[in-house]
């Protein structure tokens, strides 16, 4: 699993429905038929407290924003494994809880952009990673670099990343997608070609060589790659994410029990 976060959406659906009734049940029968000197029993306590608060929390969780640690190092050097992120959860469209079906449209993903998302083969995973390829794109990634419908990325030379924790360096570079300049790390020892690539839908658009891939990008389909290039499971080798499986767009960095400084990122 690529990217973790404590999925609470069909728990707190539950809770939100038990609280409701209890509260509801209070308010429209059980009041008028209680003495109004008698206070009010247990059940109609628990429930009048905790269902507001679930109610906000289900309603800015489910429309608004959510939050999401970092399990790994895919997205080095952008964020980092024990980053606490917020998701913004309408910027994509606005979609049913629970069933996460889309029924407001807002805008699309756009080239750049970190995305999180259920991932293809297990939906019951999030995932996240940078928006590389849109819908109809043609992407080829050839000795290490990245062209788009013909056009190679501007990439350039920014020194070294130290991972701190193991102590080793890896050769930083500067990429420019559509309008979002970020940094990428890769690997001058690990080789060009996609290793374990899975049997995916549309696989049939891929065509892959000992010096990397290449893909057509499907009707309502992404491809997504992470920033520590060399070290990230993505597009290449699982496939396409389809926009059913979009979860929001992450921009900002609220902790990290690790690192202080890491908090107000933005992405």
């Amino acid at each position: 699993m690529d990217f973790s976060s404590i999925n609470l959406a069909q728990a707190l659906f539950v809770l939100l429905l038990i609280t409701g009734a209890l509260w509801a049940a209070d308010r429209f029968y059980a009041r008028a038929r209680r003495d109004p000197e008698a206070p009010p029993p247990g059940w109609v306590e628990w429930g009048a407290a905790f269902f507001p608060v679930v109610l906000v929390v289900f309603v800015l969780r489910s429309f608004i924003v959510e939050p999401f640690k970092i399990p790994s190092g895919s997205m080095i050097p952008t964020l980092l494994e024990g980053d606490f992120i917020l998701v913004n959860k309408f910027i994509y469209g606005i979609r049913l809880p629970v069933v996460d079906i889309k029924i407001i449209d807002v805008q699309n993903p756009r080239r750049g952009e970190i995305m999180v998302f259920r991932y293809p083969l297990d939906p019951s995973q999030n995932y996240i990673k940078r928006v590389v390829g849109l819908p109809g794109d043609r992407i080829d990634y050839i000795d290490k670099r990245l062209t788009i419908n013909g056009e190679p990325m501007p990439t350039t030379a920014d020194g070294t990343y130290v991972h701190a924790k193991s102590m080793y360096y890896s050769p930083k570079y500067t990429e420019k997608l559509g309008d979002v300049e970020h940094n990428i790390l890769i690997e001058n020892a690990a080789p060009p070609y996609v290793q374990d690539v899975k049997d995916f839908k549309f696989r049939e658009n891929c065509t892959y060589t000992v010096r990397g891939f290449s893909c057509m990008v499907p009707a309502g389909h992404y491809l997504v790659m992470g920033d520590n290039r060399d070290n990230s499971a993505d597009s290449r080798v699982w496939g396409f994410v389809p926009d059913e499986n979009i979860v929001g767009h992450a921009f900002f960095v609220w902790f990290n029990f690790s690192d202080l400084k890491r908090i107000g990122r933005f992405h």
